[in-house]
């Protein structure tokens, strides 16, 4: 990837903004195409997020809180992205037996069987954005980025 190119400009530019744009650029991409392989089941990247948190719970249900805690992309309006699972079967919301004013959610057997099938699309978006690089590679990549 050419930022240079990308931004379209002849400057050489220093290599502290080269490195912050590049790292940009490089998530735009790692989005749009993730978010283009979870098109086709209709959910966002952040609602298969919060799929994956509540399969990795093993049938235990989890609050909003926890929720927001474990997603990868923290944001406010998890109340909201568990609605529309809601809407669509994958997850379930239930007032906690033992402490009414707490909520916990539950995937369905609709909402595993739905993850399934974005795990193979996300898999493949995976190997394709990453096929330029050897496991060495990655293994580098990510003590680099464990610096931060």
């Amino acid at each position: 990837m050419n930022v240079e190119k990308i931004i379209k400009t002849d400057k050489q530019i220093p290599i502290t903004s080269r490195t912050i744009i590049h790292i940009s650029l490089v998530e735009t991409k790692i989005n749009e195409m993730m978010t283009a392989a979870l098109k086709p089941q209709g959910v966002s990247l952040q609602q298969f997020n919060v799929l994956r948190i509540l399969r990795g719970q093993k049938g235990k249900p989890a609050n909003l809180s926890t929720l927001n805690e474990r997603m990868v992309t923290k944001m406010s309006n998890t109340t909201r992205l568990v609605d529309k699972l809601i809407l669509k079967g994958y997850v379930d919301r239930m007032v906690c037996p033992s402490n009414r004013r707490k909520v916990e959610i539950n995937i369905t057997p609709n909402g595993e069987s739905a993850l399934q099938k974005m795990d193979k699309a996300i898999k493949i978006a995976e190997e394709k954005l990453l096929e330029n690089f050897t496991g060495d590679d990655l293994a580098a990549l990510n003590n680099l980025l464990d610096k931060f």
